[in-house]
């Protein structure tokens, strides 16, 4: 059987097969940068791999923000916790942040 160097890597459908595919997607974007003729190709490679990086770190940063309050509203829907719990999360949430998400000072 032929192929599969990069484990595939042209079968990633969605961010999931991206990010858990990473390591592949350096190596290929490695390997175009080497070609000489395909700098085009190697650049968009290597831009992807950035805006995966940029994903994880906003995603990290806002799950982190977040955290609470999902933890109030699982916990209140699952009957482990009153609704009480998930206004005092969002209170708290809202006085951390402005109204664009931004943290305040």
């Amino acid at each position: 059987m032929s192929g599969g160097s990069y484990n595939y890597l042209f079968t990633a459908q969605d961010l999931e097969d991206l990010h858990n595919r990473r390591h592949d997607l350096e190596e290929m974007a490695t390997l175009l940068a080497g070609l000489g003729y395909a700098q085009d190709a190697a650049r968009e490679t290597e831009e992807l791999l950035v805006l995966l990086r940029q994903w994880e770190t906003r995603a990290a940063v806002r799950t982190r923000r977040l955290a609470d309050i999902w933890h109030a509203v699982e916990w209140w829907d699952s009957n482990d916790s009153s609704e009480d719990r998930v206004h005092e999360a969002l209170a708290k949430y809202r006085d951390d942040h402005d109204d664009a998400g931004t943290p305040r000072a």
